[in-house]
Protein backbone atom coordinates (compact mmCIF):
# COMPACT_ATOMS: atom_id res chain seq x y z
CA UNK A 1 0.00 0.00 0.00
CA UNK A 2 1.56 3.74 -0.66
CA UNK A 3 2.11 5.82 1.71
CA UNK A 4 -0.81 7.90 0.87
CA UNK A 5 -3.18 5.30 0.34
CA UNK A 6 -2.05 4.24 3.83
CA UNK A 7 -2.43 8.44 5.01
CA UNK A 8 -5.95 8.45 3.26
CA UNK A 9 -6.87 5.44 5.18
CA UNK A 10 -6.20 6.59 8.73
CA UNK A 11 -8.29 8.36 10.85
CA UNK A 12 -7.78 11.88 12.04
CA UNK A 13 -10.60 11.98 14.79
CA UNK A 14 -11.54 15.37 16.31
CA UNK A 15 -10.59 15.52 20.02
CA UNK A 16 -12.14 17.01 22.99
CA UNK A 17 -11.85 16.90 26.45
CA UNK A 18 -13.87 17.78 29.91
CA UNK A 19 -14.01 17.56 33.41
CA UNK A 20 -16.58 16.42 36.03
CA UNK A 21 -17.04 18.50 38.95
CA UNK A 22 -18.86 17.89 42.29
CA UNK A 23 -20.27 19.47 45.02
CA UNK A 24 -20.45 18.21 48.82
CA UNK A 25 -23.45 16.63 47.78
CA UNK A 26 -22.61 14.21 44.89
CA UNK A 27 -24.15 16.59 42.31
CA UNK A 28 -22.20 17.28 39.11
CA UNK A 29 -21.25 20.60 37.95
CA UNK A 30 -23.46 21.46 34.31
CA UNK A 31 -23.35 24.43 32.33
CA UNK A 32 -25.79 25.63 29.88
CA UNK A 33 -24.45 26.93 26.79
CA UNK A 34 -25.44 29.78 24.76
CA UNK A 35 -24.80 27.72 21.00
CA UNK A 36 -26.79 24.40 22.16
CA UNK A 37 -30.47 23.17 22.74
CA UNK A 38 -28.69 20.87 25.81
CA UNK A 39 -26.84 20.84 29.36
CA UNK A 40 -23.72 20.42 29.35
CA UNK A 41 -20.14 19.78 31.10
CA UNK A 42 -16.92 21.97 31.30
CA UNK A 43 -14.87 21.54 28.38
CA UNK A 44 -14.32 21.94 24.92
CA UNK A 45 -12.07 20.62 21.72
CA UNK A 46 -8.22 20.07 21.80
CA UNK A 47 -6.17 22.56 19.82
CA UNK A 48 -3.30 21.49 17.67
CA UNK A 49 -0.03 20.66 20.36
CA UNK A 50 -2.38 20.58 23.50
CA UNK A 51 -3.10 17.36 25.52
CA UNK A 52 -6.58 16.59 26.38
CA UNK A 53 -5.89 17.06 29.78
CA UNK A 54 -4.25 20.63 28.88
CA UNK A 55 -6.99 21.19 26.65
CA UNK A 56 -9.92 20.29 29.59
CA UNK A 57 -7.74 22.82 31.99
CA UNK A 58 -7.67 25.79 29.35
CA UNK A 59 -11.45 25.30 28.95
CA UNK A 60 -12.78 25.17 32.47
CA UNK A 61 -10.75 28.63 33.17
CA UNK A 62 -11.74 29.99 29.49
CA UNK A 63 -15.72 28.71 30.54
CA UNK A 64 -15.69 29.21 33.97
CA UNK A 65 -12.73 31.79 35.09
CA UNK A 66 -11.71 28.92 37.86
CA UNK A 67 -8.15 26.75 37.30
CA UNK A 68 -9.04 23.89 39.78
CA UNK A 69 -6.23 21.03 39.29
CA UNK A 70 -7.83 17.98 37.41
CA UNK A 71 -7.78 14.95 38.12
CA UNK A 72 -6.99 11.20 36.47
CA UNK A 73 -9.13 10.14 33.49
CA UNK A 74 -12.18 8.74 33.87
CA UNK A 75 -13.47 7.86 30.53
CA UNK A 76 -12.56 7.58 26.69
CA UNK A 77 -15.80 7.96 23.99
CA UNK A 78 -15.46 7.25 20.64
CA UNK A 79 -18.43 9.93 19.42
CA UNK A 80 -18.19 10.10 15.43
CA UNK A 81 -21.15 11.96 14.20
CA UNK A 82 -22.60 12.82 10.83
CA UNK A 83 -21.23 16.11 10.85
CA UNK A 84 -18.38 16.31 12.81
CA UNK A 85 -16.95 12.77 11.39
CA UNK A 86 -14.66 11.00 14.24
CA UNK A 87 -14.47 12.33 17.47
CA UNK A 88 -12.35 11.18 20.61
CA UNK A 89 -13.85 12.80 24.10
CA UNK A 90 -11.60 12.31 27.34
CA UNK A 91 -13.59 13.24 30.39
CA UNK A 92 -11.17 13.70 33.80
CA UNK A 93 -12.03 13.84 37.21
CA UNK A 94 -12.46 17.47 38.55
CA UNK A 95 -13.03 16.47 42.10
CA UNK A 96 -15.34 18.26 45.07
CA UNK A 97 -15.37 22.04 44.42
CA UNK A 98 -14.86 23.93 47.59
CA UNK A 99 -17.44 26.38 48.35
CA UNK A 100 -14.41 29.38 47.49
CA UNK A 101 -14.10 27.53 44.41
CA UNK A 102 -17.45 27.64 43.69
CA UNK A 103 -18.21 31.43 44.70
CA UNK A 104 -14.98 32.18 42.38
CA UNK A 105 -16.77 31.10 39.13
CA UNK A 106 -17.59 33.33 36.70
CA UNK A 107 -19.33 31.84 33.95
CA UNK A 108 -18.02 33.55 30.48
CA UNK A 109 -20.85 35.43 29.29
CA UNK A 110 -20.39 34.61 25.74
CA UNK A 111 -20.47 31.10 25.65
CA UNK A 112 -23.07 30.02 28.98
CA UNK A 113 -26.52 31.07 29.86
CA UNK A 114 -26.09 29.42 33.29
CA UNK A 115 -24.36 26.75 35.81
CA UNK A 116 -25.65 24.40 38.21
CA UNK A 117 -24.98 21.49 40.30
CA UNK A 118 -27.50 18.69 39.15
CA UNK A 119 -28.03 15.55 41.13
CA UNK A 120 -26.80 12.43 38.74
CA UNK A 121 -30.78 11.34 38.55
CA UNK A 122 -31.71 14.38 36.18
CA UNK A 123 -28.69 14.35 34.10
CA UNK A 124 -30.55 12.66 31.25
CA UNK A 125 -33.26 14.89 31.72
CA UNK A 126 -30.64 17.75 31.26
CA UNK A 127 -28.86 16.35 27.91
CA UNK A 128 -28.29 14.56 25.29
CA UNK A 129 -28.22 10.57 25.41
CA UNK A 130 -24.57 9.80 24.98
CA UNK A 131 -23.64 12.86 27.01
CA UNK A 132 -25.63 11.28 29.04
CA UNK A 133 -24.25 7.88 29.59
CA UNK A 134 -20.99 9.29 29.08
CA UNK A 135 -21.41 11.23 32.68
CA UNK A 136 -23.12 9.03 34.44
CA UNK A 137 -20.46 5.68 33.02
CA UNK A 138 -17.50 8.70 34.41
CA UNK A 139 -19.43 8.74 37.82
CA UNK A 140 -19.57 4.93 37.84
CA UNK A 141 -15.54 4.61 36.98
CA UNK A 142 -14.80 7.60 39.42
CA UNK A 143 -16.61 5.71 42.63
CA UNK A 144 -14.77 2.21 41.13
CA UNK A 145 -11.42 4.11 40.76
CA UNK A 146 -11.49 2.97 37.36
CA UNK A 147 -11.38 3.95 34.01
CA UNK A 148 -14.41 3.53 31.52
CA UNK A 149 -14.06 2.80 27.63
CA UNK A 150 -17.11 4.38 25.88
CA UNK A 151 -18.38 4.20 22.23
CA UNK A 152 -21.21 6.81 21.91
CA UNK A 153 -21.55 6.97 25.39
CA UNK A 154 -21.83 3.23 26.17
CA UNK A 155 -19.47 0.09 27.45
CA UNK A 156 -18.87 -1.94 23.90
CA UNK A 157 -20.43 -4.91 25.76
CA UNK A 158 -24.17 -3.19 26.33
CA UNK A 159 -24.10 -2.25 22.76
CA UNK A 160 -26.48 -3.73 20.62
CA UNK A 161 -25.59 -4.95 17.36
Amino acid sequence: MAANEHEAKMAHPRMAAGALFFDADGRVLMVEPTYKDYWDIPGGYVETGESPLQAASREVQEELGIAPPLGRLLAVDWAPNTVEGDKVLYLFDGGQLSPGAVEDIRPQAEELRAVRFVPPHEIPDRTIPRLARRILAAIEARAKNSLVYLEHGQAPGDIAA
